[in-house]
């Protein structure tokens, strides 16, 4: 039991540093996430999780146990290496997915939503310095990009749903907090890349299941 529900903290915690990191970003540049936008940002990163890992669970039940085990480090190990290479995976989406500041907020624009995946920092889009709803929204699903195939590849770890749901709620919650009150007190040009963690993270997630 233990082993299942630190193992589901530890997906928590690595689907939660992207927030935290955006976060750290929008304190330095003094942009405010009000409560409604935290909670905007980490109730659709939950459900994208949580759903994923539901299906994922669902799945598992139709095929045979070595190829979920597969499936599930092959996912994960994919989604690891990605993070550990996250700034040259920014810098190409940065150049491709160029957008310009006055581009109408819309859920649908997805060229916006990889370029928030690049640089949450730009959610800010009507520069009020403050994170409305609409832009919660718009960089929750940027966030929650990479949690979706996560939730999927750990579904088949055995993990309980409800754990998962609970911790990643939690941790989201917390690290938008946290993160945009450390970075108030950070110097504004500093920037810094901590995915490489959850890339990390992810690697063992995968390779804890062939043991």
């Amino acid at each position: 039991m233990f082993f299942y529900l630190f193992g589901a903290a530890l997906l928590a915690f690595s689907v939660s540093l992207d927030a935290f990191a955006a976060a750290f970003a929008y304190g330095c540049n003094k942009i405010k996430i009000p409560l409604l936008s935290t909670a905007i940002i980490s109730l659709i990163c939950t459900a994208t999780i949580g759903l994923s890992f539901v299906f994922g669970t669902a799945l598992s039940q139709f095929i045979p146990p070595w190829v979920a085990t597969g499936l599930s480090f092959s996912i994960l190990l994919v989604i690891g290496i990605t993070k550990l290479l996250d700034s040259i995976t920014k810098t190409v989406i940065r150049k491709h997915a160029n957008i310009n500041k006055e581009i109408k907020l819309s859920l649908f624009n997805f060229k916006l939503i990889l370029r928030l995946y690049a640089d949450p920092e730009t959610a800010d889009v009507d520069e009020s310095k403050s994170i409305s709803g609409k832009e919660a929204a718009v960089l929750a699903i940027s966030l929650s990009l990479d949690g979706f195939a996560v939730g999927f590849g750990a579904a088949f770890l055995g993990f309980n749903v409800l754990a998962v749901i609970l911790f990643t709620l939690v941790a989201s919650g917390l690290a938008l907090w946290l993160g945009c009150i450390l970075g108030n007190k950070a110097a504004k040009n500093l920037r810094f890349n901590i995915s490489w963690v959850a890339g990390v993270i992810l690697i063992g997630l995968a390779f804890m299941q062939l043991f």
